[in-house]
């Protein structure tokens, strides 16, 4: 894990494999900040959605026991959304280095769609 200074304070960057591993054992809130149509098409399983544009770090769920980590496509928002959470008083929180991008690179596990039907489908890379 590798960390970034901002002006509101440190955010960690985690890598796929750090998230994978702490999501498989329930120890983060994955939240993604993708717009809803990114995130019907494919996202990373047990993920949560709260898009970008309608961010409210006072409606994050409770860190009580979990770490919240941050993902977008590419990690430019889920970053931006991770300051926004630290100035809002949450702390420790992270972001998934590279985003969703990275994460199909890393070979991980996701929920995509099926384009015969249209449903969702897990992806196992």
């Amino acid at each position: 894990m590798q960390t970034q200074t901002t002006d509101s304070g440190e955010i960690e960057v985690w890598t796929p494999e750090e998230v994978s591993e702490a999501l498989d054992k329930g120890e983060i809130a994955l939240i993604d900040v993708r717009t809803p149509q990114e995130f019907m098409f494919e996202h990373i399983e047990g993920a949560l959605l709260m898009p970008m544009a309608f961010f409210r770090a006072d409606r994050l769920p409770g860190q009580e026991g979990k770490r919240l980590v941050f993902y977008c496509g590419s990690s430019m928002r889920s970053g931006k959304m991770a300051e926004q959470a630290l100035q809002a008083g949450l702390s420790p929180v992270a972001h998934l280095e590279g985003g969703f991008a990275k994460w199909k690179e890393a070979r991980q596990p996701y929920v995509g769609t099926d384009m015969a039907t249209g449903a969702p489908k897990r992806v196992t890379p």
